[in-house]
């Protein structure tokens, strides 16, 4: 499998196939080319200070205004947490001295060095103080930095919603006050929000606006960025090859002017990616080669390491197998240069399966032994970080648990302060309080009332067709022991009997895994294939986004209409038949198809009344009352539909039932 290059600035976009996670390299260039901008225009010329007394230029407050800068800008490119540390001592010492108020700009360091530091409880704190400061002293570029690391903050601590409505606050000011160098790195900031929901639409949308905010202000750093990451979206999920080409021909063309060695070999590689898809196999070496004749100078390791393994890859691809171990050969050695665990766990992975490919299983096995190797490393580094993205937000959401209390205790204090002026008031607060809290629980008894009973019927249903079921099974034994068909009979009893095991665990849940279902559904259609001689076949399709796992259904759903599919539809038909049970996955449910190719339902209500039988199926009757269930419990509008099959001159050619099952986990 080949791999693309994605640059970001703290997250990795997830695509079908695998993407390279940059290590430090990658996050060092987005700080000299994204950051380093922004930073040189976080410190006006003119700032209003928001001192209680007014100083000249010459005096301490310029000292602390300078250290104020040191800070900051050591913080935004990632240098010494001590340098910054050192700095802000020193301008606190100098207010303290002076008996100067702290400036807000000086909250926002703090904030900044809490946040480096892991402390986002100070951070979060020193953030709010700079921006109530900034507010009232009309420090509109300080707002602006401080809004605009308040969404960084809620980002880093899984408030997505906050994180995006502080970084469009902090662009509309910059476009009320008609503020330049604020609005496209705020936008990449939201867009960057948008990759870590995985809503790739409005990601896109997003990085357009970098842009088109790039192009206006002509900061090309962005601009630079923006084509690059909107161009290699376009080279995976919903791909669009002209879009990809022509989006990072313009990264690679402002690339060459800037002399950024980095996006130039960046961008190249992944316009070898983009042509590898088409399969133009020699475009795609060419951009690579490039590619390297500007990673390897600048010592890029892994983009060099990358690049490399793609190649032997194209190479494998095309059936040179001797160049493509070359190509990997040089990929594993820049990769270990900096052990990049990544580009070492998937070439040595490729080269398994092209020794496989060759059937020279020693060195495919000794190829694989490394990519477990490799792949363990990467595996562990990415569980121990989420395990600290997982922290940081438990600590963040208990910290704003504590702020709502400590503000509830300060409430309460007040009140006490008022004493008994306020207590005729209090009461009647607390009266009203009571009232409405006491309506609150009575209706939420009378819903979980309301759930439970609607459990309790729906357990009622299973039991109605288990029953229901069993008994049409047994029919199909006695028949075999008519027939004196040992085999066959011995041959039934199992499969029967494991099918029993699974309906008496699956009948125990109101809702079983899909994967649970499946068998249990797979056992049923290898009883009815022995029961019926092979008189059909059968399918199961299960669409690869749905996890059997982890997805749950109402036990025992679709059985009833695949068994309508068998006993009304293909049992009465001439030739062979067959039932395919189709599952996919949309926004609101699972949508599963179970269709045949039988005689039709109007043929087969007319059978049934040339038979005088005018009995409904119990199955179908139940497993549609328990959807509604479902639909009650958990407000979803989900339905059956039934589409009768024709040819062109209206004949029947079988039957198609979607049944919307709500999605549970």
């Amino acid at each position: 499998m080949i791999h693309s290059l994605f640059l970001y600035s703290t997250f990795i976009y997830q695509f079908n196939m695998k993407t390279l996670r940059i290590t430090s390299l990658l996050i060092f260039i987005f700080l000299i080319t994204g950051i380093s901008g922004a930073a040189s225009s976080f410190f006006p010329s003119e700032i209003n200070l928001g001192f209680k007394k007014k100083f000249s230029p010459s005096d301490d407050t310029s000292k602390v205004y300078r250290y104020i800068r040191n800070a900051l800008k050591s913080s935004l490119k990632s240098q010494s947490i001590d340098y910054v540390k050192t700095n802000i001592d020193s301008a606190e010492s100098i207010c303290r001295e002076e008996r100067i108020e702290f400036p807000s700009l000086l909250h926002l360091a703090r904030a900044e060095y809490f946040f480096l530091t892991g402390d986002f409880s100070n951070s979060s704190q020193e953030a709010t103080i700079a921006m109530k400061k900034a507010e009232s002293s009309g420090e509109t570029d300080v707002l602006i930095h401080t809004m605009t690391f308040l969404g960084r903050y809620n980002h880093r601590t899984g408030l997505f919603s906050e994180s995006i409505e502080y970084y469009s606050k902090s662009i509309s000011l910059a476009q009320k006050h008609k503020l330049r160098g604020y609005i496209p790195g705020n936008y990449y900031h939201i867009a960057d929000v948008y990759n870590s929901l995985g809503n790739l639409k409005e990601y896109r949308t997003t990085l357009q606006k970098v842009i088109d905010a790039s192009k206006e202000e002509n900061d090309t750093s962005y601009l630079e960025t923006g084509y690059f990451r909107l161009g290699t979206s376009y080279t995976e999920k919903d791909r669009n090859y002209k879009s990809a080409d022509s989006l990072l021909r313009k990264c690679l063309e402002i690339s060459l002017i800037k002399k950024d060695s980095g996006y130039t070999a960046l961008s190249l590689a992944n316009l070898g990616w983009n042509f590898y898809l088409e399969k133009k196999y020699d475009p795609s070496i060419k951009s690579y080669n490039k590619s390297l004749s500007y990673s390897l100078p600048s010592k890029r390791y892994s983009f060099a390491a990358n690049a490399l393994g793609n190649l032997g890859t194209i190479y494998r691809d095309l059936g040179n197998t001797e160049k493509s171990i070359q190509y990997y050969n040089k990929s594993i050695e820049q990769a270990k240069k900096v052990e990049d665990v990544y580009n070492l766990y998937w070439v040595y992975q490729d080269m398994s399966e092209m020794y496989l490919r060759n059937k020279d299983t020693a060195n495919a096995y000794k190829s694989y032994v490394l990519f477990k190797k490799y792949n363990d490393s990467f595996t562990k580094a990415t569980s121990i970080q989420d395990l600290s993205n997982a922290k940081i937000r438990y600590e963040a959401d208990t910290h704003n648990k504590e702020l709502q209390l400590l503000s509830l205790r300060v409430k309460n204090q007040r009140i006490l302060i008022y004493g008994y002026t306020g207590l005729f008031i209090l009461s009647l607060a607390i009266l009203i309080l009571l009232l409405s809290r006491a309506k609150i629980n009575a209706k939420r008894r009378i819903s979980e009332m309301n759930q439970k009973i609607s459990e309790v019927t729906q357990a009622n249903l299973r039991q109605q067709m288990n029953p229901h079921f069993i008994f049409n099974t047994l029919n199909s034994i006695q028949y075999y022991m008519y027939q004196h068909d040992k085999l066959a009979t011995n041959n039934y009893l199992t499969k029967f009997s494991s099918l029993m095991r699974k309906v008496l665990e699956n009948s125990q849940h109101t809702s079983v895994t899909l994967h649970d279902e499946l068998d249990a559904l797979n056992l049923y259609l290898e009883l009815e294939t022995i029961r019926f001689k092979n008189k059909f076949t059968y399918e199961i399709k299960v669409d690869e986004e749905i996890d059997t796992l982890l997805y749950k259904i109402p036990t025992m759903l679709i059985q009833p209409y695949v068994e309508n599919s068998i006993c009304h539809g293909l049992m009465p038909a001439k030739g062979k038949g067959y039932v395919k049970i189709n599952l996919k996955l949309n926004s609101e449910c699972i949508n599963c198809t179970v269709e045949d190719n039988g005689i039709g339902r109007e043929a087969a209500r007319e059978r049934k009344i040339e038979c005088e039988n005018s009995r409904n199926s119990l199955g179908t009757q139940i497993a549609s009352s328990r959807l509604d269930l479902v639909n009650a419990l958990y407000g979803t509008s989900l339905k059956i539909v039934y589409t009768d099959l024709k040819n062109i001159v209206g004949e029947p050619l079988g039957t198609r039932v979607e049944i919307h099952i709500p999605i549970m986990t």
